[in-house]
């Protein structure tokens, strides 16, 4: 009786993601990715487990569309639509993996290894340099750059799986390399599809704006001309907030509020962390909690006030109103008598 190989069970997994992801139909690039996870995760399983020895020639040249597939679905979910334009030079990576297949293979592992390490590197960096991604649901609070961020290291993690194969293989250790593949690999792959999957990692598609953004002044060191436009900022936002109540929308980003404001998105964030020292999702969030707070004074639920409130996940809800009141939604409606 045939068996079923790990790396079979996880190609099972993420094809089901993957289907489930483009019937959603909101984000395509997305089911492309988990479909080039699922497919690889196959091919190692056919290629280890059933030995179709063939598959062996393409499966580094399969696992270098990986990150640069797993780069695009992190851009699209956080910062800007897809784009065919600026998209189709990530082909690069597979074909220069499959150039050293064919001829140059003892750089094949170097290659593959830096295009893992390259991505995910690529991922950290842009998530230190923009603490608010335009297209992030500010209700999910630092969520999005929790779950990119393991993604990321993830794609990093991977590149350490090569090496081990390589080095399997050059100390007459092959067995090893089977081994390695089976299980560190396929756990990879599935965690790469698990994590970019999460609810909080989406972010939510904007229209375009009417009309283009001023650009963004860029003072190495701010000024007190700065400091005082900044203080503007947020003046404009807390009336913002206290007029329309943005915040009670669970979908909320930082590109939408902008937009409402008729302020450069990065103007915003900037204007918000030198003003605060915190960034725009925590601003908002801080909004929601306040507004949970004046429910669950009234005698409103837990569960309710956070819906209300805009919050759509408890973790987050709980994470944020202890930030806040430095006390649980249970322990703060007990202290006021409800």
């Amino acid at each position: 009786m045939l068996s079923l190989p790990v790396p079979a069970f996880v190609a099972l997994v993420l094809g089901y993601l993957a289907l489930r992801a483009l019937l959603a139909r909101d984000r395509p690039v997305l089911a492309l990715f988990l479909a080039a996870c699922a497919a690889q995760s196959l091919m190692v399983a056919l290629a280890g487990g059933y030995g179709v020895e063939g598959l062996r020639l393409i499966l580094p040249v399969g696992a270098a569309a990986i990150p640069p597939l797993a780069w695009i679905s992190f851009r699209t979910a956080l910062f800007q639509p897809p784009s065919w334009r600026e998209d189709r030079r990530h082909i690069a990576a597979p074909l220069l993996t499959l150039l050293c297949r064919l001829f140059a293979p003892e750089a094949l592992d170097v290659a593959v290894a830096a295009i893992f390490v390259g991505y995910g590197a690529a991922i950290l960096f842009a998530l230190r340099r923009t603490p608010d991604p335009p297209l992030a649901r500010l209700g999910a609070g630092d969520l999005p750059r929790i779950i990119w961020s393991a993604l990321g290291w993830a794609l990093i993690a991977s590149a350490l799986s090569d090496l081990l194969i390589a080095l399997a293989h050059a100390s007459g250790q092959a067995r090893w390399a089977g081994v390695v593949i089976s299980l560190f690999s396929s756990s990879l792959l599935l965690l790469l599809g698990l994590l970019s999957v999460s609810p909080s990692a989406a972010g939510k598609v904007e229209p375009p704006a009417e009309a283009p953004s001023a650009p963004e002044p860029a003072p190495q060191e701010p000024d007190a001309e700065v400091l005082a436009a900044d203080a503007e900022i947020l003046a404009r936002l807390d009336a913002y907030m206290a007029q329309e109540k943005p915040h009670l929308d669970p979908d909320l980003t930082l590109a939408r509020l902008a937009r409402r404001l008729r302020l450069p998105e990065k103007r915003l964030s900037a204007a918000v962390n030198r003003a605060t020292g915190e960034n725009v999702s925590r601003q908002i969030n801080g909004w929601r909690v306040r507004h949970a707070c004046a429910l669950l004074a009234q005698g409103e639920g837990v569960t309710e006030a956070m819906l209300a409130s805009g919050f759509n996940t408890k973790s987050n809800f709980n994470r944020e109103f202890l930030r806040v009141t430095g006390e649980t939604p249970s322990v703060w409606k007990a202290s006021q008598g409800q």
